[in-house]
């Protein structure tokens, strides 16, 4: 377990090691990561991330917290939701920052997924000025793609672009 001292605005980590590690604000990993405290404290509300607490209840964050931050912020960009970044965050390190090693074997997991979602995305561009087989009929080209609705029996959504 982590052992927090406090001085003045600042606070001191001990790690397990014994090592001193100058900590963070909310405020600061704020500042320092460009994330909303809002939405750090739903991180850490989620385990994500997290904090030890000052005598005064303030939290505070280890440096190595943000590249956990940078990590879920990117893996959000790309599509992945929190409960999948959660279950990758929970195989690496809590004691120590993650090493080169510790994300390569973090991104193995997702290679086949973004993979699959880079497929998806570039056949949606290449379709987007024509019918994506939404079966909306909307478009006077979907009656050559869907006469009468066909794809409504094969389900919600656009079922000729998921299915290709």
């Amino acid at each position: 377990m982590q052992q927090l001292q406090v001085h003045s605005k600042s606070a001191v980590i001990l790690d397990r090691m014994g090592r001193h590690e100058h900590s963070l604000t909310i405020g600061e990993l704020s500042e320092r990561s460009g994330v909303a405290a809002s939405a750090l404290r739903y991180y850490e509300s989620l385990g994500l991330i997290r904090s030890e607490r000052t005598s005064g209840n303030q939290r505070r964050y280890a440096r190595s917290t943000l590249r956990r931050v940078a990590f879920v912020r990117t893996a959000q960009q790309v599509g992945l939701d929190l409960t999948e970044i959660g279950d990758a965050l929970a195989e690496l390190p809590c004691e120590r920052t993650p090493t080169r090693a510790d994300w390569a074997r973090l991104s193995r997991h997702w290679r086949q997924r973004l993979d699959t979602q880079i497929r998806q995305i570039e056949r949606l561009r290449d379709r987007l000025d024509g019918c994506i087989g939404c079966g909306c009929l909307s478009l006077q080209r979907c009656r050559l793609f869907n006469p009468g609705d066909e794809l409504a029996t094969e389900g919600p959504g656009a079922v000729r672009l998921i299915r290709d």
